[in-house]
């Protein structure tokens, strides 16, 4: 992949993440997959090196991740369709615009880390809010749903980031289609990766 179409920073990452929580985790051992929410832990560099997230007891990926913990997480982030009225030129052609990342890793499951897994996740999905929710409003039934779950943890093996958000088009189609698409996720990440863009 050319690097024109990669990430300028690992924190990019980590935000798309946490922009965009819920992700495919594929089992390739058996073809099981699940949309889950996961939170992205990072080291010391600010690279993602772990996932953390729940399932279901009765989710077929928890008893295949039990048998073999090869998992692929694969996470979209902001995208949209780009056509030629975005880009002021009848004559150019169409395109798609997005931000995705792939990663191979280790999954394990994780029991001991049920709260924990709940309490930060709900805590980042209510962050910012007015009146935040905490799942000890719910009394005693959340110790009982809670038991329905069990947590995993994904070791990032290979992480594989593409962002391909118009770095390759002329600069006059660029701020064309950054000025006739809506000002959202998308837009911002193109700014922001442009070549001209300030690092």
């Amino acid at each position: 992949m050319s690097n024109l179409f990669r990430p300028r920073n690992e924190e990019q990452i980590s935000r798309l993440i946490a922009g965009n929580p819920l992700a495919w985790v594929v089992s390739p051992a058996t073809g099981e997959a699940s949309p889950l929410p996961l939170l992205a832990e990072t080291g010391a560099t600010g690279r993602v090196v772990r996932l953390l997230g729940h399932l279901a007891r009765t989710n077929p990926l928890a008893a295949a991740m039990e048998r073999d913990g090869r998992v692929l997480v694969l996470f979209q982030g902001p995208q949209a369709y780009i056509s030629p009225h975005h880009a002021g030129d009848r004559q150019w052609g169409p395109t798609w615009n997005y931000a995705v990342l792939r990663i191979n890793g280790q999954a394990r499951l994780r029991p001991d880390l049920n709260d924990e897994a709940l309490q930060r996740l709900v805590a980042a999905m209510e962050r910012g809010r007015e009146n935040p929710w905490h799942p000890a409003e719910m009394g005693p039934r959340y110790a009982t749903l809670a038991q329905h779950i069990v947590a995993f943890e994904v070791a990032v093996i290979h992480l594989d980031a593409r962002f391909k958000l118009g770095q390759d088009e002329r600069p006059a189609v660029f701020a064309h289609i950054l000025k006739t698409l809506d000002d959202g996720p998308l837009a911002s990440l193109m700014r922001e990766n442009h070549p001209g863009a300030e690092s």
